[in-house]
């Protein structure tokens, strides 16, 4: 069925494009979303409604707090403060589920694409500056104040948002000089890159070069800098004599180790799934990615509104009032 389908709505399943089609570009895009359940979208809207009401609710109570108390304005806090920032946002998927605004121009398309991987690039940089954080306070105690200031992470924050902006821009505007005239059907629920690319005629070498290299850069060097920090970490707290320190120490990391690996795992799960053409529905895919997109935002606050001591207890103290 979801075979068919395919083939149906997407021409790059047949063989040969008329060269006349190679002059022509699609400026409208239809997001298909999930296509086994176009009659019950309206009910299959209401969780994801929900888990972004928990999103929006839990980011922001943990973020006014972090604002509010004076206590909580340290580095780590601050960068917590970042990462719950970046989560609150409205993927557009959940318009399209409960309005069925699924109409898309290519300008719109691009943009959308742009923002989805600049988060999600601003995510992994903001993880990636938790860790250092943890890194120089377990580590370099004693050249923490001199090292970890709020003017350094002022700083540290920009670069990771340029960052973000020099790695996503190169694959949107090498995405947005590809002519589609295969099809105007995106298999998805959002624009995602090679669901836009599959569309594509001609060469889209470049495009796919680009985000393959986006996502080597984020994937290898962040998780490969996340695994040098947290193995000395770890080996520095085994090796303190003082039991309160270490386990201060392990219960701090284990909180970010928690948060980075339901992250990055997730989006590994979700990746895979997306390339199984064959054996997963285009349902399935677009389940697994919309839950990579959302259920960090949910999780996060969740994970350091349990187990980060201030913060619990600055919730406890909210709530009663």
């Amino acid at each position: 069925m979801d075979t068919d389908l395919t083939k149906a709505i997407n021409p790059k399943m047949e063989p040969g494009i008329s060269n006349q089609s190679l002059f022509f570009s699609y400026t409208e895009f239809t997001l298909l979303g999930f296509p086994g359940i176009s009659r019950g979208r309206p009910l299959f809207a209401i969780p994801f409604f929900l888990v972004y009401l928990v999103i929006l609710i839990a980011n922001s109570l943990i973020i006014c707090l972090i604002y509010t108390e004076k206590t909580l304005h340290s580095p780590m806090y601050l960068l917590i403060f970042v990462l719950l920032a970046v989560n609150i946002t409205l993927p557009k998927f959940l318009l399209d589920l409960l309005f069925h605004l699924n109409q898309v121009s290519l300008t719109g398309c691009l943009l959308q694409m742009f923002f989805i991987y600049f988060m999600s690039v601003c995510e992994s940089g903001a993880m990636l500056l938790m860790s250092l954080d943890r890194y120089v306070a377990i580590c370099r105690p004693l050249h923490y104040h001199n090292i970890i200031t709020k003017k350094f992470l002022v700083s540290l924050t920009f670069v990771v948002i340029i960052r973000s902006f020099v790695l996503v821009c190169p694959f949107v505007l090498l995405t947005s000089m590809v002519q589609f005239c295969r099809s105007n059907i995106i298999l998805n629920f959002a624009c995602e890159n090679m669901a836009l690319l599959s569309l594509g005629c001609g060469d889209t070498t470049k495009p796919q070069m680009a985000g393959l290299i986006v996502r080597i850069i984020v994937t290898a060097l962040d998780g490969s800098l996340f695994f040098v920090s947290y193995s000395t970490i770890l080996y520095t707290a085994v090796k303190t004599v003082d039991n309160k320190s270490r386990h201060k120490a392990l219960h701090t990391c284990g909180t970010h180790l928690l948060v980075t690996m339901q992250v990055y795992v997730s989006g590994l799960v979700s990746s895979i799934v997306y390339r199984m053409e064959s054996t997963v529905s285009t349902d399935v895919k677009n389940l697994f990615t919309a839950l990579y997109l959302i259920m960090q935002g949910a999780l996060n606050p969740l994970i350091y509104g349990l187990r980060v001591s201030k913060i619990r207890k600055g919730l406890v103290k909210y709530w009663r009032k």
